[in-house]
């Protein structure tokens, strides 16, 4: 899959509420209740990402979760990475 030039990322960044870039990459940060909560949600994102053969980069700290997409193998950003964060997003 190749990399999505500028127009094709700002694009995209508008679509994926909540997603916001930083250089090849988007980021976005979810908070939930507490712990089990937290890990309730990472666990649904772990599905999709195995699903969609496309991994992020997570860190959990009890309630918050940091999230990372970026195609490494394309060295930057690709439509799987916003197809993952909007379905992550309807989580």
């Amino acid at each position: 899959m190749g990399r999505l030039n500028e127009r094709q990322i700002n694009k995209e960044l508008r679509r994926a509420r909540g997603w916001k870039r930083s250089g090849a990459e988007i980021r976005k940060t979810v908070r939930r209740a507490d712990f089990v909560r937290t890990m309730a949600f990472v666990n649904a994102v772990a599905l999709l990402a195995e699903r969609a053969s496309h991994h992020p980069d997570i860190d959990i700290r009890w309630n918050t979760v940091s999230l990372t997409l970026s195609t490494h193998s394309a060295g930057g950003l690709t439509q799987k990475d916003f197809d993952l964060a909007r379905a992550i997003n309807a989580l």
